[in-house]
């Protein structure tokens, strides 16, 4: 695949594995609309990315507000004239004792992770529809597998994004628009900064933006990484309940 002269709407680009996509992308000669809240750290990112060569805009945007995204997508189609990529990046994390658990973060996590990425797809899908072309890329998580401890809310955003695109998928594949789901594993990012659990296969940030750079490119349907722990994962996934439940309790990684 050849970025160069592609355009790419990039949500949750001001830091993480949105930002290690953006300068990437940049490089690799992607034309870039980066959304975040924080608008300062998208105008220094753009700074840096136009500095190297490359075209980006800063789209400060909220991904829970469907105007605002709509508004963000709208300007980059007036810039560039088309969005060929969307990658649904904006999401938070959320380490909560079921024990504990308040009803205001577990819908403030829903709602940056579900239905952000929804408002993200919705703002890009009508005009890929009507030139029947584009692409659609949710950065979801293994943790979409199965319920982790302390995960309530991490973990049912994760399922639901990832069961969301795929249903997607299945209704715009014959429209001509690529979908691809991504499940990445532990990656030294801010949301995993601060720790004290051991994150098994902990990968870092440049290493795990290659692998999702060539998902894309290669238009996977889904892709899980790294797979020592993808398969670990799985292996989770037909494991009887009393099995499941006596490991995950005594391997918590949300510490």
């Amino acid at each position: 695949m050849n970025w160069v002269g592609k355009v790419v709407l990039i949500t949750g680009a001001s830091s993480g594995i949105g930002q290690g996509l953006a300068l990437e992308l940049a490089r690799r000669g992607a034309t870039l609309g980066l959304v975040a809240r924080r608008a300062e750290a998208l105008d220094e990112l753009v700074k840096v990315i136009q500095s190297a060569g490359g075209k980006a805009i800063a789209l400060p945007a909220d991904v829970q507000n469907i105007s605002s995204m709509r508004t963000a997508s709208d300007r980059l189609r007036q810039e560039f004239g088309v969005v060929d990529v969307l990658v649904a990046n904006a999401g938070i994390g959320s380490t909560n004792d079921g024990a504990e658990l308040r009803a205001d973060e577990a819908a403030r996590v829903i709602n940056v992770n579900v239905v952000g990425a929804s408002n993200s797809a919705a703002a890009v899908i009508p005009a890929m529809v009507e030139r029947g072309a584009g692409h659609l890329v949710i950065i979801s998580s293994l943790a979409a597998y199965r319920g982790l401890a302390k995960s309530a809310a991490y973990c049912a955003s994760k399922a639901a994004v990832s069961a969301f695109f795929e249903s997607l998928r299945l209704d715009l594949v014959p429209k001509g628009i690529d979908v691809t789901i991504i499940h990445p594993g532990f990656i030294k990012t801010p949301l995993t900064a601060g720790r004290h659990a051991q994150m098994p296969f902990l990968m870092e940030l440049d290493a795990a933006v290659e692998k999702i750079i060539g998902a894309i490119e290669k238009r996977k349907k889904s892709y899980a990484f790294p797979w020592q722990l993808a398969g670990v994962v799985r292996l989770g996934m037909i494991l009887p309940n009393s099995m499941y439940d006596w490991f995950s309790r005594r391997n918590s990684f949300r510490e």
